[in-house]
């Protein structure tokens, strides 16, 4: 990542020559010989999948409405002998029938609120219609724009009905009573996301599109019979159903596994508690390869905290993670994949989750199906990496829990980060992305292998701007602007570099790097002489991007005297850093009269003269550039300003007189 393979321009080099002129000819200096003067010259391009998304939304408001019925079996279901019975982790006969039900609801607010704690939650528990809307409605009016979710478990009611119905109860539970999907939407509005689990649900994902059409209908023909167009009645917002979400237990017409080993919400408890699904199912199919006779209790003394990755539970978790986000990644469309990964965090989790649902479901000839719909990824390659991951843990895990000092960490990360090593060392942009992207910005988490991956982004985005594109496009952008807040110096290098090569791709990025102080590490970086000169090249390529035509990056600038610092540079023996310290200037200043008076302070201008005379082109063609935003950045005309410029048009006529 250094410029050392740049060679120098040198265009007024002399030689002593020698008697004969053919050897005078071979000691002539090479000129425009540089990559950047031999390969093609392409107009910028936008890219094809803009990696910022246009809204960011959060899941502001969440309905839980469980229809139980505790104890009493819906009439349209035989079940089988043994059954699965636990609903929330929580066994509903082995305590009185409305302590489980609030058991119950108290368990799954407590396992959304591990995904999106700051929600406002909302229970209805075996509700009626009238309970239900106002529910909706309430959250709704509070939620405004924001997102809103609607989880429903109707394991004591009847399966939903062709019409698109669900089911709920009348005040005295002597009744089951009909809930139209139709309705529902006019509650909820949008945005929305729905989980329902209950058997067939996939009818209602089938309806749901038919009735957000009839909607549609409805309100263009209530438009078309309202009053002519003076009328001091304002008109109603459209409803717009293209961003509502949907989750569902099973297809159409499919019944919810009853296999005693299962929890009776299996779909729930992979979205909720995905981990605790997930090592469960591992043990009951029996795929541990290294180890035989894994005992469910022993799962449940996993040591650790799911959100301390130091931890073995939370290390499983953290793979699950990078691992699902990959398959998404590898798998969906770039669109759809911002949708349902990047935009909303309780959303992006769900989905994570759904993966997992979809493979431990379809193990039970049950298929999970959702809105948007995805492909099939329950046969990933991927997922072979997660069950060796399990295994790897499961086979230390008797001697964890003697002593949690022998845990070994998984080589997993560190695998994945060699075999994009591997795909670095074999690439090319005609190839296929590499799949291990997401998983290398998992790994920025984590700081014993942090500085491997920055060196391998740094190597991957250096293939050109498709790469910085799919890098974005991932989301990376978050994790390189938070790791600007290190003191680290291992880093700088790295991390320079990958900003500079982000910045000359999507130069709009200045406006965050203010917004969050990037800026402040790369003047500290400049500032440091000991630094090798290619890396405050890069730097001041990073700062003269933060001030271009961004006055906010300007005024930042200014106030961290980033004049001064250039103009202490300026004559630096390489002429690379002096030519993008002189394009930083020429960009402070530009239309920034505060600046241009700091530099006249500093005689910036009569500094810059000597660059004139510069040997290299580049540099002299930045000093130029620098004088003329100088002349031009000043708002109000006196006649010291006049003086100034004057002096400096003379010294520029001069030059090439």
């Amino acid at each position: 990542m250094s410029n050392n393979s740049s060679r120098a321009i040198v265009s007024s080099t002399t030689y002593e020559d020698g008697q004969d002129g053919t050897e005078s000819d071979w000691q002539l200096p090479l000129t425009f010989a540089d990559k950047r003067h031999t390969e093609p010259i392409e107009g910028e391009t936008e890219s094809s999948y803009p990696w910022r998304m246009k809204e960011k939304m959060k899941t502001v408001s969440v309905a839980l409405v469980l229809c139980l019925n505790v104890g009493v079996d819906p009439p349209d279901i035989v079940k089988t002998q043994p059954c699965a019975r636990l609903e929330c982790w929580i066994d509903p006969l082995s305590m009185s029938p409305q302590k489980a039900l609030e058991t119950i609801g108290n368990n799954l607010q407590k396992q959304y609120e591990r995904w999106q704690p700051r929600a406002r939650y909302k229970q209805s528990l075996d509700p009626t219609v009238d309970e239900v809307k106002k529910l909706c409605q309430s959250l709704r009016r509070n939620a405004k724009d924001e997102r809103v979710l609607f989880h429903y478990n109707g394991h004591g009611v009847p399966k939903p009905t062709a019409n698109g119905e669900i089911w709920v109860f009348n005040r005295t539970y002597t009744q089951y009573i009909p809930l139209s999907i139709y309705d529902l939407q006019t509650w909820m509005g949008a945005p929305s996301i729905y989980v329902y689990d209950c058997s067939n649900a996939g009818a209602i994902v089938d309806l749901f599109k038919q009735f957000a059409e009839q909607h549609e209908k409805e309100y263009e023909q209530s438009l078309s019979a309202r009053p002519n167009a003076g009328s001091p009645l304002p008109t109603p917002p459209p409803p717009s159903f293209a961003n509502c979400i949907q989750l569902a237990a099973c297809s159409l017409d499919q019944i919810l596994p009853m296999n005693p080993d299962l929890p009776a919400d299996i779909f729930t408890s992979c979205l909720t508690t995905p981990i605790k699904v997930a090592l469960r199912w591992f043990v009951k199919q029996n795929s541990a390869k290294l180890v035989s006779k894994v005992s469910l209790e022993s799962i449940d003394k996993i040591p650790g905290q799911l959100n301390d990755r130091r931890t073995m539970l939370g290390e499983l978790n953290w793979i699950f993670t990078a691992i699902t986000d990959t398959i998404a990644w590898n798998t969906l469309p770039r669109e759809l994949f911002h949708k349902l990964f990047r935009q909303d965090l309780l959303v992006a989790s769900l989905f994570r989750n759904f993966l997992l649902a979809e493979r431990i479901m379809r193990s039970y000839d049950c298929s999970p199906v959702s809105s948007p719909k995805l492909p099939p990824t329950y046969q990933h390659p991927m997922w072979q990496a997660w069950d060796l991951a399990v295994d790897l843990a499961l086979a230390q895990l008797p001697a964890v829990l003697e002593d949690e000092s022998k845990f070994h960490h998984s080589p997993f990360f560190e695998e994945q980060l060699t075999a994009f090593q591997v795909w670095l060392d074999l690439g090319s942009e005609q190839r296929t992305p590499p799949e291990q992207l997401p998983i290398v910005l998992q790994v920025l988490l984590s700081q014993v292998h942090r500085l491997r991956a920055l060196e391998l982004l740094g190597r991957f985005v250096d293939l050109g701007p498709w790469a910085v594109n799919l890098a974005l496009s991932v989301g990376i952008f978050p994790y390189v602007l938070k790791l600007l807040q290190s003191i680290a110096k291992e880093l700088r290098p790295f991390l320079v570099f990958i900003w500079a090569k982000i910045l000359a791709v999507d130069v709009s990025c200045q406006a965050d790097l203010v917004r969050e102080n990037g800026h402040k590490y790369f003047l500290s970086l400049i500032q440091d002489t000991s630094m090798p000169s290619d890396q405050r090249t890069l730097a001041a390529f990073v700062l003269s991007c933060i001030v271009h035509n961004h006055l906010p990056g300007q005024e930042v600038a200014l106030q961290g005297s980033l004049v001064s610092v250039c103009l202490e540079q300026v004559n630096d023996k390489h002429h690379l850093l002096r030519q993008w310290l002189v394009i930083c200037l020429a960009r402070l200043w530009n239309n920034y009269d505060k600046a241009r008076w700091c530099g006249v302070r500093d005689s910036a201008h009569e500094k810059l003269y000597a660059l004139l005379k510069d040997p290299i082109p580049e540099v002299r063609a930045a000093a130029v550039y620098a004088l003329g935003t100088f002349m031009n950045s000043v708002v109000e005309r006196s006649e010291h300003a006049n003086n100034i410029d004057h002096s400096v048009a003379t010294m520029l006529l001069n030059t090439v007189s």
